[in-house]
């Protein structure tokens, strides 16, 4: 699955849903990992699975792998 993170957000949400591409707009800064560790989160809870990041750890769009 395609995502595309924008990071320093008000609160963690996903913002919007393109066909295969969803845009999360994450609470937490991009430094130190903290927004990839929140996304995680995110979308673990949200999906009740395991979720993790194939492609794209250190810029905005990412290849998540949800197992």
């Amino acid at each position: 699955m395609l995502v595309k993170v924008k990071p320093n957000s008000p609160e963690t949400k996903i913002v919007s849903e393109n066909g295969a591409e969803l845009v999360i707009a994450v609470h937490a800064p991009a430094e130190n990992n903290k927004a990839n560790i929140e996304l995680i989160k995110f979308l673990s809870k949200k999906f009740g699975a395991d979720v993790r990041i194939v492609r794209g750890l250190r810029g905005r769009n990412k290849i998540v792998e949800v197992r």
